[in-house]
Formats: C-alpha cells, structure tokens, sequence
C-alpha cells in the first residue's frame, strides 16, 4: 500500500484566481498527526512566505514536474473539520466565489482561528556603525529585550507605523533574526487542579504532617482532585498550606480547561413540563412530525400569525428529536435573539443548550463551539453563525423569522444561513423548518408549488386576539397645525395606556436626532467628506455622524461653505422622538433602543429586563423593538413613519414594509388584554398598509406575486448582483463597462439566457471614499451560470486593466442597490 505523504492545502490569503489545494509533502515524523481537517503552517510563493492552510485530503499522486514544499508544522492534535464540514466548504467556495480556505475558516468559531505571528530577536553579529536612525532604534530596542520581540509591538514602540521595511534591513544584514509563530486568537481557559501523588496515596510520607496538611491530604482522598480555590474554601486554609505539600512531594498541580459559560445561571439539566398544544397547534405538530419522520428530505414552512404559539410546536418537535439522540439548531435573527427567547430553551433543557452569537465574548464563543463539538450540548440557539455549529447527528433545523435580511451574510463568504441550513439538512437526512407570520415570498410560492410541506396556524393563542389597528394620515396633521412627527392620536394613546398601567412601544426605523442638515443660504447639504451621504444630528453626544463610515464633527449651525449661520435641522430619529415625548407627557419614564444606546455588552438584555419589571411606560426604538418581544402588558404600539421603507427603491421594499408593519402591531395585546396599534403615515390609502393593519398576509403575497412575475423578480429568477468600486469615478466606470462586454461574450460560450441591468450607480454613491457601480443580473443559479461568473472574475483579476477597481459577486443578496 502506497503511502499517503502528499497534503492537498487550502491556503490563506490567496487571490481568486489563483486559488487551488496546493500540494505539499507531509515529513516521516509528521505522518501519524496529518488527517483532512487539520490546519497547518507551511511556506507559499516564490518569496517563501509563511502562510496557514488547512489540509483539505491526503493521496499519494503528485505531479512530478512540480517541486514539492514540505509542511512546516501541524497545528492541530487533531482535525478541527470533518468531512461533512469539509464538504460544506467546498460548496460554500463554489456558491459564494470566495477561496477555499474563506469557506473554511468561516465553519469556526473566531477564537479557535490562527494568525501568523511575525517576532524578531537579536543575533550574534554585532552592529556597526553604517546604521541610519530607525535602523539603530528598532536595533536597540530588540537589544535591551531577552528573548523575541512581536512586530506589532516594536513598531509601536519605535514609532513607527505599516507598511514599513526597517526590521526587515536589519534581517537582511544579519543582526536580528526573523520567526514567523501561529498563535490562537484565544486560548483555552485552564483552572488550576492539585491531586495526591503516589507516594501520598501511599501512606509513606516524609516527615511529620501539621494538623493542617493532614486535612487537605484527608480531603483530598475523599475528592480525588480539587481545584485550589476549592480546597482553600472547604478548609478555610491559605494557600500556603497547598504549597508546602507540593514541595514535600505529596500534590501535584495540573491544569483543566474549562468553558468560560455566558450563562452561568444555567446549571440544571432543565424542566421538560407537559406542552398542551390547541387543535390548531397539534394539527401543525403532526404534520411536521410526519414530514420529519418520512425521511423524504422536504423542508417545511410552519406559517402562523403573530402570537400564534409557534414556539410551543418547536418545542414538542425539539423533544421528539432530543428523544432520538440527535441534534438541534434553532436560529433566530439576532434582533429576536432576546433573554426572553433564551430562557425558554434553558429552562426546559438546561444545560444541553448552546448559544452562538455575536454578543458574546471571542472566548465565549469559542467555549460553546467546544461543548457542541464535545458532546456535551445537543440544541444550538443562536444567529447565522449558529448553522455551522459542529453536531455529529442533526435531527432538525429550525430557522424562525426566515424572511429576516440578517440570515445572508454581507461579508466574504456572501452565504445564505437558509441555503446552508438546507444543504446540511440533506447531508444529514433531517428535516429544515422555516417559520414566520410573514414567510418570504420565495418560501410561501415553494411552499404553494409543494417544494416545501406547508402548515397553518390562522389564531393567536389561548384568549389573545389580534389588535386593533388605527391609521393617522400625517398630512391632515400637519394641514390642521400640527408640524411634529408624533400625531395628537398617538401622544393621547400612550398617556392614557400609561394612566391605566400599561406599556407602548414606539418604532421609528433611523436613529440620530436630526437626519438632514443643509444651509439656507447657499443651499448646501452637510454631507459625509467620505461617502455621498448626508449627516445625521446625534443629540446624545452633540456630534454629526456618517452611519455609513462613522465619520462624526461637532455640531455646528454655520455653513461651512458660505460661512453663514444658516444651517438648519429636519427630519427626526430615535433621539428627537425621546425627547418629544418628554416635553409633552411630563414625567414619563422612557426607555430608548437603538444602536447608540445598546453598544456596551449585555446592555440589550438589561434594558429589556428592566422594561419587563415595568420600570418604564414606553419603549422607543428601531426595528429592534419591532420582533421577538413578547411583554403581555404592552398594550399599545406605535409605528411613528413607514413612509420611507415604503418607498424605497429595491424591488423588496412593499414586503419588507409588510413585514415590518405586521411584525410591529403584532407586539400588541400578546397577553390577556386587547391591543391597538397606530400607524402614522403620509399615504393612509396604500394598499400595503391596510393590508399589513389586517394581518391578511396572503392577499398580499397575491398582489406581491404577480407583479414580481411581470418584471422577472424572485421567484421567477435569480439575481447576481456585480459590484465594482475604486478610489477613481472615472476608472470605475470603464471597468464595469469593460465587464459588461465580457459577460456578452461570456453569455454565448456558456450558453445561458440571462437579463443585465446597468452598470448603474449604488444608490450611496460613495462611501469610505470608493465610488460603487453595480451590473445586476437575473438569471437561473446553476452551476453554468456559477462557472461563467468564476471565470469573469478570474479574468478580472488576472488583466492588468482592472487593476484600480475591486469586483465581487453576490447570489441573491438582500440589498441589489
């Protein structure tokens, strides 16, 4: 039998077009530790750099023309990614267009990541006199420390800043030697243990014990191992008494990792109490139990209006599956991600519960990634993150919300947690439930077509009923006197609510106090130096911020073009609506969440904690505020404008405002009192906004179907949005236009019918000082139609003319514009 020596390596940070599994030969002493899935350190390029890779299979076939590099190190014990996962990365690198080892890295949690480490220590050779400045300060510092210096840490210490070549002249001269180190992002957290020795187990100890010694040794026999602190407490002894039997030779110390747990709190197996479901809920539970269990692979759509008890049929659905020995994903979006959603699961399955999300230390994230990967949690709650967590033997997937924009990444790799969910679910022979009162279009059509088993709940749970739903048309407001952005309907609703001991949630989607500045004078908008946007007044800290690049300047009525005190402040935020309600209802306690004011860790649960004991009378915030709240004594809810989501100019614009309409008034009258929801609105008669205010989810899919069939939307295509950006307006504009030939040519040779759009401006022209050009494309997502963009781009990136812009690809991204 050959020997399998050869490593096939994806490499980091490798072009597009130049991404392969490198091969490299894997040393004698290194044979027994090499397996696909794990990571090493290896050397790439002419230049010999060190770079990280991750073994992606082992053979004995190599090409004998090509010079083979040997593996430099392994970095795992064992593999970090089996061959599921190994699987998954190559179809994420195949949907996506991102490299191989993008797609893998993205399959592990932050912490557990490498990077490579760049130190530098002193040689033997001594150093003359031909040193320039720099050269002679990076030298003595290097001098003056025993053992290496990280690079990082002597430019900041010279004063120097990247890209910069003076460690590298002095390695070049042999004075200081260069080392290339890969160190985790975090590490593993340890506690300090001590156990008996042989020779204390014996009975044959050296010398007499103290009273005191005698005890922890006592103790000790009892236990087996303690940790230090433990030992300390139970004795009520210093550590000085542990100490001293170290040194007679009868402890020894060892270290044991331990998971830093966010929720502490959480230490019982949970309580697994009786569910009663309605005839409803049980009707839906069977359907899906049988779907589940028939093994034919077809994902499920649980379609149910807001308050309608979905969570009750995802628990029985969870126990049947826990009852199998199999795993359990559920996915929220991270807006819904709330204690409140939290405590459900952990109180009924305790500690067999893991959480994945972006809240959460690197260090904590990598400590829940480990207990799932362990064994030790077998139902994973989480974000879009949470469908890569490592279980052996997934029985069901759930992704609630599923219309949420927040299930597809809008970072490389550009992935679909819906589309990932759906590939591992088939790997695994398991089902995927996707559930929403207001389900995407693309779902509900697949759903009616019979591609996925469709199940109904049409009632709220138990008494609840839905609210009522009053519209205010805010130009009979403003033709009556009333110039503000809250209507006398909605400021009269919430102080009668608070009078009668109830709570109001108020959403109005932009945060900032003002949201336009522009001088009267000379007619210039105070816009973003860096991106073609205008500013937004932030009373809180008194500033002018760009959400785009976070760009901020003091605030300030003179124009800075003319000169005159002339500028003024419209529009209204977060902020302006706070203070709005402080001036006209006195005394009010408010609660405001937007981004601004839940940046600090845990500072989203705390707020929601404190409104849940009734500590405010009115919550004000973004669409944060608008989805998985669950408050029995919110009686109210006011959509303060939905104007602007109306009439956006993306083809998704009427069902995201459905959405957010229905998920918003749905937040009311959950409990044992009637709801009432008011929405403000320049534009009362539209047809999404009474049907959004009637709940009637699928007349507006009836509506929404049949225009997107006339103008060839999903699901009647696919989109594949181009993105083309550089420092340069002109450059950019040739490039896309360049692409746009190329996709013509490329069109014939892989035979496929396809429609283009543009090149056209981003709707935000510019940010972070790059101009945006999109080409949008509908098509059909096959893997031709893949293969002819891949090849665009490696095209792209190989031809020295479009060198001064960058281009991406993005399959069906929420955002075209």
């Amino acid at each position: 039998m050959s020997k399998l020596n050869i490593a096939k390596v994806a490499v980091e940070n490798t072009s597009y077009h130049f991404d392969k599994e490198y091969s490299y030969l894997i040393p004698d002493h290194m044979l027994s530790a090499a397996a696909p899935g794990c990571r090493v350190k290896v050397n790439f390029g002419k230049g010999g750099q060190t770079r990280l890779g991750l073994i992606t299979e082992l053979t004995d076939k190599v090409d004998e023309n090509v010079r083979i590099k040997p593996v430099s190190e392994i970095l795992d014990a064992e593999p970090v990614l089996n061959d599921e996962m190994l699987r998954l990365a190559r179809w994420i690198k195949e949907h996506t267009f991102c490299t191989l080892y993008e797609s893998s890295r993205i399959l592990l949690p932050t912490g557990i990541n490498h990077k490579i480490q760049v130190s530098y220590i002193k040689s033997d050779v001594q150093a003359d006199d031909e040193l320039d400045g720099s050269e002679k300060l990076v030298f003595e510092y290097i001098s003056g420390h025993h053992g290496s210096v990280r690079r990082d840490k002597l430019l900041k210490a010279v004063g120097l800043s990247e890209p910069t070549d003076v460690p590298d002249r002095l390695v070049s001269k042999g004075l200081i030697q260069k080392s290339f180190e890969a160190v985790r992002n975090s590490g593993d957290a340890v506690i300090r243990m001590v156990r008996l020795t042989d020779t204390a187990r014996s009975g044959e100890y050296p010398g007499k014990l103290s009273e005191k010694q005698q005890e922890v040794i006592s103790l000790l026999s009892e236990m087996g191992c303690a940790s230090v602190k433990e030992i300390c407490y139970f004795t009520g002894f210093t550590t000085s008494v542990v100490m001293s039997l170290q040194k007679k030779g009868l402890l020894e110390f060892y270290d044991d990792e331990v998971y830093r747990n966010p929720y502490s709190s959480v230490d019982t197996p949970g309580e697994q109490t009786e569910i009663i479901l309605t005839v409803e809920q049980e009707k839906a539970y069977r359907e899906l139990s049988e779907n589940r269990r028939s093994g034919n692979g077809r994902p499920a759509l649980l379609f149910g209006v807001t308050g309608s008890g979905k969570t009750q049929v995802y628990l029985k659905l969870i126990d049947d599956v826990v009852a199998e020995n199999k795993g359990v994903i559920v996915m929220v979006p991270e807006i819904s991600l709330t204690p409140q959603a939290l405590s459900i699961f952990h109180k009924r399955y305790g500690r067999n519960v893991a959480v994945f999300h972006s809240a959460l230390s690197i260090s904590e994230r990598l400590d829940e990634w480990k207990r799932v990967n362990n064994g030790e949690a077998s139902i994973v709650v989480g974000t879009r993150s949470a469908v890569f967590a490592p279980l052996k033997n997934i029985g069901l997937i759930i992704i609630d919300e599923e219309q949420e924009h927040t299930y597809k990444s809008e970072q490389s790799p550009r992935y679909n947690a819906k589309e990932v969910a759906r590939f591992r679910c088939a790997m695994h022979n398991s089902m995927l439930l996707l559930a929403s009162a207001t389900p995407s279009v693309e779902s509900y059509a697949l759903a009616l077509k019979g591609k996925y088993s469709l199940s109904t709940l049409e009632n709220r749970y138990g008494n609840a009923v839905l609210p009522e739903v009053i519209t205010v048309d805010m130009c009979l407001e403003q033709q009556e006197g009333n110039t503000a952005p809250l209507s006398r309907e909605l400021i009269n609703a919430v102080f009668e609510n608070k009078e009668q001991g109830h709570q109001s949630i108020l959403l109005i989607n932009r945060r900032g106090y003002n949201t336009f500045a522009a001088c009267t004078k000379c007619k210039s908008v105070i816009t973003c130096p860096s991106c073609s946007i205008s500013m937004t007044y932030h009373h809180a800290n008194n500033k002018l911020m760009c959400h785009y690049c976070g760009y901020s300047t003091d605030f300030s009525t003179v124009c800075s073009v003319c000169g005159e005190d002339s500028v003024r402040y419209s529009g209204f935020g977060t902020q302006k609506i706070e203070d709005e309600i402080r001036e006209l209802l006195p005394g009010i306690k408010i609660l405001r969440m937007d981004a601004d004011s839940t940046m600090a860790k845990n500072s989203r649960e705390n707020k929601l904690e404190a409104f849940a004991k009734g500590d405010y009378d009115v919550l004000i915030g973004t669409q944060m505020v608008a989805k998985g709240l669950d408050f029995e004594n919110v009686t109210l809810v006011g959509v303060v404008s939905v104007d602007q989501q109306l009439h956006n100019d993306d083809y998704r614009s009427f069902e995201r405002t459905f959405d957010l309409l229905t998920q918003v008034v749905g937040r009311a009258g959950r409990g044992q009192y009637k709801g009432k929801a008011i929405i403000q609105t320049l534009s009362p008669e539209n047809n999404i906004i009474r049907l959004a205010a009637d709940q009637d989810y699928r007349s507006f899919f009836n509506t929404e179907i049949q225009l997107r069939k006339v103008l060839i939307y999903p699901p009647f295509c696919d989109l594949c949005v181009l993105s083309i950006s550089g420092e340069n307006e002109i450059d950019v504009q040739k490039g896309a236009k360049k692409i746009l030939d190329i996709i013509k040519e490329e069109t014939y040779k892989y035979d496929q019918k396809i429609i283009v759009l543009g090149p056209m401006p981003a709707r935000v022209l510019k940010v972070s000082n790059r101009y945006r050009y999109r080409i949008i494309i509908k098509c059909k997502n096959s893997p031709g139609f893949r293969g002819m963009i891949s090849e665009l781009l490696c095209n792209v990136s190989e031809n020295s003319d479009f060198n001064k812009i960058a281009v991406f690809a993005d399959m069906n991204p929420e955002n075209i514009l």
